[in-house]
Formats: C-alpha cells, structure tokens, sequence
C-alpha cells in the first residue's frame, strides 16, 4: 500500500514494502499486464496470493492457471537471446541474404581482431572481420548482437554458424565460401593443371587464369612475391602441396600450402591474393631476418625458404632425399681443391698443378651459383658496348671441371654428377658488397628458354646416363632485377630501389606471363633474356624411350 504524502512515516511500520520492478518481458495486452495492488479488491493485506481473481468484463470468477507461479504485480526478468541446436523450421536461410561477399578476404592471419588470439577464430560474413569464438562471453557473439551481424564461418572447419542464436548453417548457397577459404583439389584437377587452358570469372566478371594471379606487395614484399610465383610452378613441389594431408606439418609447410591452393583456386572471388598470412609466419620462423616492410634478397630468401620447407615437411639434415624440396631440387657435386703455394715459378695462379696434393669433396646443392664478368669501366669508341652481354652457356663453363677459380687461397674446380636432379636453379651472382658500397653489375645474360644441355658439365657415368647423350632443360621461371631511381620532391637523388618481376610459362597454352606485384600480363618470349636475370628454374626434359629425343612435359 502507498504511504500518503499527508501522513507521517512512522505511522506505516505495519505495512509491508512494495515489490521491486522488473523489466518488462510481456506483451501489454498479455492477461499478465492485469495486475492488483498488494491488499488490494481482495483483501490481501499481508502481500499473500488471492485464490482467485475477478474479471471486471464479466463479473465471473476463475481458477489461475497453475503453471502461471510469477507473483502477480511482477514481470518476468529478460533473459539472453535462446541458444539453438538447429534453425527454427522454415527459417533455414534466415540472414543468408545478408552476406556480402565482395568484403570478404581470407588470406590475412587468421587473428580475431579485437583479442589478436588465434585460437578458434571466426570470420564474419557480413563485414569481413575475424572473431574469437561463438559462445555467450565471446567476441564474435558480442559483434552479432552490436552490429546486427549473424552469419559466421569457422576458419578452421570452415563451418558456418548463426549468432546469437548458435545454430549451423548447411546450405549449400554457402560451398563457394568455404571453397575460397579452404580450396581443395582431386587428384584429376592437380594432372589437368598443367595440360588443359582454365579462364575464370571474379565476382566483378574480371577474367583471369588460375595460377596467374596477382599477388600483394603490402610495402616492400616483392621479394618473396617472385618467389612464391616461381615455386607454385614447380610440379611435383606444388602437386604434393595442393594433394597431401599437412595438418601434422609445420605451421610454415601448411602457410604455404593453403596459398598454393588460392593461386591456383579456378574460383576466386578477386583476381589476386594476399602473402600476408605466409610472411608472418616468415617474419616469426626467421626472427625478423625476412620482413613485409623491409627489402631483402630472393636468393638468399630462397635458400632459407626451401631449408625451412625440408624441415617442416619431416626432412632429414643427413639423409639427402628425405622430403619433396630435396627430390625435386638437390643434386650433387665435385669439387676439387688444391692450396696456392708461393712458388716463383708459377706463372699462372689458377693452374692445378700436378705434384700438388688434391682434395675432392662430393657436396650437395639446391642451386648453382654463375659468376658474371667484370663490366667494363668506359664505352668503346663505337659505343656499342654500353650494356655488355654474355651467353649462359659461358657461364655454365664454371662448372666443367677444368676451370680453375681462386677462393682463400685456394684452386677449385667444379663438375657436376648424375644424376641431376628433375629441377635445377641458376642465380646469376649480380650485386658485390664491399667496405664501402654495394656494386650491381648489369651484364645482359642471354639464352634460350629451349634447349638447355647440362650434358657438357656432368662428368660422364655410363652406368647412370649415355655419356653421349645430351641432357635437356627447359624454363619454367625466370626471376629478374629491376633498378628503379628514387626520386623526391625537389629533384632526382639518384639512388636506386630495387624491384622484382617474375616470367612464368603457362605449360597449358605454351604462352610466358610477367607477374609483378598486382600487374599480370603476357609476354613474348623473344623479350625474356632482356632484363636483369637474377633466378632461374629449368626443368629436366621427359625422355621418351628413345633418350634425349623427348619433349618437353
């Protein structure tokens, strides 16, 4: 009962406190919003039940309903939205319509954006953000109910999930969006790659080629960019990524892996993919070493990349052949050493001599190193030599076993032994650093992207290889240099940056494109030696039963 304003407060210590307010849960015109005062019509003045309530339409009487136990007066708490198990009935689709795929782009670091955890992350369908979580207390659930934004996918298990309500989704509307975060490929897709052309529409209907696909440089990435563009063209490196179960791999075989797979996804929504979620991974593994905002070397990024690789996919460091980078890429090598003595009459430094004691070693290598020539100081007269060329068969010549090189006072000659292996890297050794400057040498290398024979640089083995016999190699990548002069807002500084372009050839149309950065293009072959070739991957040639007269796979 309500104290009146006229009477004074100690005169009301028989009367009971009135009831606490609750939120309203009900509708208004629920037969709840009927309520009496406490010592009310019925004369309850102690605050118990009436038996019965009166009805003022009709002037009868009847029994409360006995599942109704609320106190009259009071309104039911509210409550969370009601978790479900499974859609209401009829309502499968509900928020699909929503989903906005032009936002949507997994190629970043699977890390909730508000926790920065990696551990069950969701991404939003709607806005495109990462989540931690689905339950009650989590950030995705949070989001759902702030931005009204109900559909997630699991990045993990690539499940979709309805929130707050909690309830999968398994339309089939939604095989599009798992397929371009997760893609996966048989058996039979992986074999067609290579021979059967693909073109492929992007939401925005840009065509594009799977595989050929522009790749981000987030600030000063390229390095790694023509790197992976090279290697996603290695057959039996990609085909065991795109096939093989890596869950039990390390973090960086399995990076690597789902980027292989968006390159070559003939289902994309854009024409290009991110490296951002593989170089956190290579920033973490090479303790900074290899960075997105610093440039680095492709070589020396290479080297460290494919040790790495063998390592995480259960390689061996002793026993050669232990992992697919090693059966694709390591072969062997002789080398000769001999000391440099001071005698006086020894004319040429270089020469091996017969007396002195020689010391072979057998040593394993992923790639040949070629040194180029000095570059000249001053034009000729004719100024024909302003960029000097040299043909790669000379060289190759370092590795024929009778030229001799210096190195810490020591002769050495190099041959190389069969086998060799199925994929063999050239690195054109261009930059020399010295005390005070780091020196480019811009020497054009010429060659034929047919018709490479290693046969000349092998040491014959008739038990392993007719030593008649020539030893085919065709390109498959070529990596090049390119100085680009910084400029600032007054006038030309003339430094240079350093900038990358990989060529690839399309095995499929016989066609080479240049991929550099976001820029993919087709290019005429004719054109591919003119750059500064830095990298190259050649590809041993099939032989057909007759040896040496196959074509190229």
């Amino acid at each position: 009962m309500k104290r009146q304003a006229s009477e004074a407060l100690e005169d009301q210590t028989g009367v009971d406190s009135p009831a606490s307010k609750k939120s309203r849960t009900t509708e208004v015109d629920s037969p709840r919003a009927e309520t009496t005062e406490s010592g009310g019509q019925n004369g309850q003045a102690n605050g118990e039940r009436p038996a019965k309530r009166a009805h003022a339409d009709d002037g009868h009487e009847s029994e409360r309903d006995e599942g109704d136990d609320d106190e009259l007066g009071t309104e039911a708490p509210v409550t969370a939205p009601i978790r479900q198990t499974a859609p209401t009935e009829g309502y499968d689709d509900l928020y699909l319509d929503t989903i906005d795929r032009n936002v949507l782009d997994f190629d970043f670091e699977k890390l909730c954006s508000v926790s920065l955890s990696n551990i069950n992350v969701y991404a939003c369908l709607v806005c495109g953000k990462y989540f931690q979580g689905r339950g009650p207390n989590s950030h995705a659930y949070f989001h759902s109910l702030d931005e009204d934004h109900h559909v997630f996918i699991n990045l993990e298990t690539q499940k979709v999930y309805v929130l707050p309500e909690g309830y999968e989704v398994k339309s089939k509307s939604l095989d599009d969006i798992k397929y371009v975060s997760d893609p996966r490929y048989t058996k039979k897709e992986v074999v067609e790659l290579d021979r059967v052309e693909r073109r492929s529409w992007t939401l925005g209907g840009k065509q594009y080629t799977p595989g050929f696909v522009g790749m981000n440089n987030i600030k000063e990435n390229d390095y790694l960019n023509v790197v992976v563009q090279a290697l996603s063209h290695v057959a039996p490196l990609r085909n065991y990524l795109l096939l093989e179960d890596l869950s039990t791999k390390s973090e960086l075989v399995r990076r690597c892996s789902i980027l292989f797979r968006k390159v070559w996804n003939p289902r994309a929504f854009k024409a290009h993919v991110s490296p951002h979620e593989l170089l956190q991974e290579v920033s973490l593994r090479s303790n900074k070493r290899f960075t997105l905002t610093a440039q680095s070397d492709p070589v020396d990024f290479l080297s460290w990349f494919l040790n790495n690789l063998h390592l995480g996919l259960g390689g061996s460091k002793t026993r050669p052949g232990s992992s697919m980078v090693q059966r694709t890429f390591q072969g062997k090598m002789k080398v000769e050493s001999q000391a440099i003595t001071a005698r006086a009459d020894a004319g040429d430094r270089l020469r091996f001599e017969e007396a002195a004691d020689v010391k072979v070693d057998i040593v394993r290598f992923l790639l040949l190193t070629l040194d180029l020539p000095s570059a000249p100081l001053f034009q000729d007269e004719l100024e024909k030599n302003i960029i000097p060329q040299v043909p790669l068969s000379t060289i190759l010549g370092k590795y024929d076993g009778q030229r001799a090189q210096e190195h810490h006072a020591q002769r050495k000659r190099y041959r190389l032994l069969h086998p060799l292996p199925p994929y063999l890297m050239l690195h054109v050794k261009r930059f020399s650093q010295n005390k005070f400057v780091s020196e480019r040498n811009p020497t054009i290398v010429t060659f034929d992207a047919r018709n490479l024979d290693m046969s000349p640089y092998v040491e014959p083995n008739p038990a392993e290889y007719p030593p008649s016999e020539p030893i085919w190699y065709d390109l498959v990548a070529n990596i090049v240099h390119e100085a680009v002069r910084t400029r600032d807002d007054v006038a030309d500084s003339g430094e240079e940056r350093k900038t990358w372009k990989a060529q690839i050839k399309d095995k499929a149309t016989g066609q080479w494109v240049v991929c550099q950065d976001l820029y993919v293009d087709k290019l005429q072959t004719e054109l591919l030696y003119l750059g500064e070739t830095y990298l190259q991957i050649w590809e041993r040639r099939r032989e057909s039963k007759d040896k040496g007269k196959g074509r190229a796979g």
